[in-house]
């Protein structure tokens, strides 16, 4: 199924109220809502019809005798009917209404999150982001649709009014005299209940990343015997959140009843200044039955009116909390005439500094000049820097100052979506959908052809163990690849970048999990698609190192000698010092 584009975007001027920038989405699927609303408002005509022909019905047939029981029946069964079909109709339009805007909206907050960089995922939590885009949106979807129904709803007490003045004016004054004090009552609920609808939703995002944690780290977890201090604190923050449920209970219960209970005391005004009223001549004992229930009718709206202020107290906590993403700018964004280049490969690092949201600098003034086709290795201890050249290329981040430049054209001169897909990237650790390994390795080029897929595979030495699976290719791994070893999915991830085919490679470490064997393997046959691309390997093993023509140095974020594998060897105390570590790492029990 092709994907709909969202009708609508919510209002970026953040000095409107969160209401008036929504409105954007609900003015977009106005033919349906108004609908939904227009029959709701039929419904209601019809159904305050009912009293009123109750009224005349027990007056006329059952006190003065002078009119058939039957026919009043038949009509009043007839508007029952017909407020059913109609209520039906206009129950489906709102509901349609109600998953239209939830659909946008999952769209824009969801479109606005791809396009966010790499830093933004570093300083959110991904359970928080789960909240937002799940729990919080359902909140504003809810008010966004169900709100202007619930008044509609609330119209029925102006349309009663109205029957109910022309029936009888003091009776009708009566009946409504509660209404200023539940409006009073409803702005002060509306008060109490707002702080502790946020504290809910921060709370439940709270519990959403923990979860999410747990899940996604649970090998770990489980390897440290941590089963018990995570239930404490999971229990820790189910307990928070508990609170917070409580004291939304505390303030419903109180405000509540009173909201419910205020039409009961208008039926005993009806029914005591009525009684007095029939007694003494002024009205007839039908219009009291159809007073009394009006009044009755009047009790679902002013619980709905409670409810709307409720919705309305967590869609407005919930929409705050949305746009907080969504005010949050991309710092990683095409520039206003972008720049659509194929691209041979010949890369520059100019005076790059780079430092990491945390503060941490990778890069400090680095230099280093790639031809186009050349594969260079690059070397040195951990946080030197190496894994951050990859990132810039691809513009996961951008610079903090200098410039990184592919065939002469500044990264950020270039459109993202073809820059990306020029360069390819193998990250240490890599990650595989829950999809079929056909899919996986085709993500990239979704209409890869089987054949090119297997080729892809075979030149990663992947096809081999891929074709003793029980399906083969079409065998679906487990929630980002579990299913496999480490060596398998990082093989799965260099067939996937070799199937783009992109003129410039970045292999982060991507063969850190195969076996040496496999590795030479693999190695075979990356030295025959490596030839004319543009290779940036960051290598710790010394049969990675060997795949390159060239091999650099880098310490605290530079470049700190260049030549090749044997020349360092000769001359560069710190490369045997590196080289060394690393074995020792490798050959360790």
């Amino acid at each position: 199924m092709t994907r709909r584009a969202p009708r609508a975007s919510i209002d970026p001027d953040t000095g409107k109220t969160w209401l008036r920038r929504a409105m954007p989405l609900v003015k977009a699927h106005r033919a349906l809502l108004a609908t939904s609303l227009l029959m709701s408002f039929a419904g209601l005509v019809v159904q305050v019809q009912i009293p009123n022909l109750l009224r005349i019905g027990i007056d006329k047939a059952i006190v003065e005798r002078t009119a058939q029981l039957s026919t009043y029946v038949w009509w009043i069964a007839g508007l029952a009917l017909l407020q059913g079909l109609i209520n039906y109709l206009a129950r489906l339009y709102l509901l349609r209404t109600a998953y239209e805007i939830e659909y946008d909206l999952r769209n824009i907050v969801y479109s606005h999150l791809v396009r966010m960089p790499f830093g933004f995922f570093d300083r959110v939590q991904s359970g928080e982001l789960m909240s937002r885009s799940s729990s919080d949106i359902r909140a504003v979807q809810m008010y966004l649709s169900f709100g202007p129904s619930i008044l509609v709803q609330c119209l029925i007490a102006v349309v009663a009014f109205g029957l109910m003045l022309s029936i009888n004016v003091p009776l009708a004054i009566v009946a409504m005299v509660t209404m200023p004090v539940i409006g009073f009552l409803g702005v002060g609920m509306r008060k109490a209940i707002f702080p502790v609808s946020w504290l809910i939703q921060a709370r439940l995002a709270q519990m959403a990343t923990i979860v999410d944690e747990n899940i996604q780290g649970v090998r770990i977890v489980k390897a440290f015997a941590a089963e018990g201090r995570q239930l404490r604190s999971l229990g820790e923050s189910a307990d928070r959140i508990r609170w917070a449920y409580l004291q939304d209970a505390r303030i419903r219960s109180r405000w509540t009843p009173v909201l419910d209970n205020l039409p009961r005391l208008g039926l005993a005004l009806v029914l005591l200044v009525g009684g007095l009223m029939v007694l003494h001549g002024g009205t007839t004992v039908g219009t009291i039955v159809a007073f009394n229930s009006y009044v009755l009718m009047l009790q679902p709206p002013f619980r709905l009116l409670g409810m709307m202020i409720m919705l309305g107290q967590r869609a407005s906590a919930s929409a705050r909390r949305i746009y907080e993403i969504l005010d949050t700018p991309s710092d990683v964004v095409d520039a206003p005439a972008p720049v659509d280049a194929a691209l041979r490969g010949a890369v520059r690092f100019e005076a790059v500094k780079f430092s990491y949201p945390n503060g941490t600098l990778a890069l400090d003034g680095l230099d280093l000049h790639i031809h186009a086709g050349e594969t260079v290795a690059v070397v040195g201890a951990t946080g030197s820097g190496k894994s951050t050249l990859g990132r810039l290329l691809a513009r996961f981040y951008d610079v903090s100052a200098g410039r990184v430049t592919i065939d002469g054209h500044d990264v950020r001169e270039l459109r993202l979506a073809a820059l990306r897909a020029q360069v390819g990237i193998v990250p240490d650790e890599p990650f595989l959908f829950s999809l079929s390994i056909h899919d996986n390795i085709a993500y990239g080029h979704p209409g890869a052809a089987r054949d090119e897929v297997i080729d892809a595979a075979r030149a990663a030495g992947a096809d081999e163990f891929v074709r003793a699976l029980p399906e083969g290719y079409d065998t679906v791994v487990g929630e980002r690849g579990y299913t496999l070893s480490g060596g398998q999915r990082q093989r799965l991830a260099i067939a996937r970048a070799l199937l783009v085919n992109p003129p410039v490679l970045v292999l982060d470490d991507a063969t850190s999990a195969v076996d040496v064997t496999v590795e030479q393997a693999i190695h075979a046959s990356l030295s025959a698609r490596m030839r004319g691309r543009t290779t940036l390997i960051v290598a710790h093993r010394l049969s990675t190192i060997g795949l390159a023509e060239r091999v650099i140095l880098m310490a605290a974020g530079r470049v700190v000698a260049d030549g090749t594998h044997e020349s360092l060897l000769a001359s560069e105390p710190r490369y045997a010092r590196v080289l060394a570590t690393e074995l020792d790492q490798e050959v360790a029990p």
